[in-house]
């Protein structure tokens, strides 16, 4: 694992991380997919906030802390109006992806070549980016130029997040749980379609993936 300390049950973090796994649980279980309220967007921002806090309490890299905080506020106005607050939701979240990419690439083992798995992973990444913006492409309107932007930025840290040695799998697997997430958001958003019929299902299919992404990644720095 990286840097950062032990984490104890008395310990100002595992208090952080306790309110992380409320806020996830209850904002999956009761409040995802329900209509714009303030109490909707405080526990949706609340679970990816209070990971931040956890991991700046465990000393984690700053890029890891300012990368949550930014996925909080992208979160925080995902969960208003979507028509209005879209644009700035995924500019919150290009940052937060911008910020992964330099943590990534601060840790990347500088010996690593990459092998036919990870070429592979990479080969995959970019089908996927490019299959996704053709499935979308005559639905984005106005916000095309800022979805290819956010396809290519969060496909390039998924695959910096292969770049990383083994023991940093965690973030392999959080980064790629990011990309299925924001995958099957974006169908969902932009062409309405939904998983099995069921918008219950594709909602928590968004936030549950997201959520192992998040803590995941903040795994793969810290020992939660």
């Amino acid at each position: 694992m990286g840097p950062g300390g032990t984490l104890s049950f008395d310990d100002p973090a595992a208090i952080a991380l306790s309110v992380m796994a409320l806020a996830m649980l209850v904002y999956g279980l009761a409040l995802a997919g329900r209509p714009p309220s303030p109490p909707r967007t405080v526990v949706k921002t609340l679970a990816v906030a209070a990971l931040a806090v956890a991991a700046a309490l465990l000393q984690a890299p700053w890029a890891l802390v300012a990368a949550l905080v930014a996925c909080a506020a992208g979160d925080a106005f995902l969960s208003l109006d979507p028509k209005r607050w879209l644009p700035a939701g995924l500019f919150a979240f290009l940052i937060g992806h911008a910020l992964y990419i330099a943590l990534f690439a601060a840790w990347k083992d500088p010996l690593l070549e990459p092998g036919p798995v990870r070429l592979a992973a990479f080969a995959a990444i970019a089908a996927l980016a490019v299959t996704l913006l053709a499935f979308l492409w005559k639905h984005l309107g106005v916000l095309r130029p800022a979805v290819v932007l956010y396809v290519i930025v969060i496909s390039a840290m998924t695959g910096f997040s292969f770049m990383l040695d083994a023991a940093f799998w965690p973030a392999m697997v959080g980064s790629v749980a990011f990309l299925a997430s924001d995958a099957v958001l974006a169908v969902s958003l932009f062409r309405g379609e939904v998983l099995l019929g069921s918008t219950r299902v594709t909602n928590w299919t968004v936030w549950f993936l997201y959520c192992a992404a998040q803590i995941g990644i903040t795994a793969a720095f810290v020992s939660l």
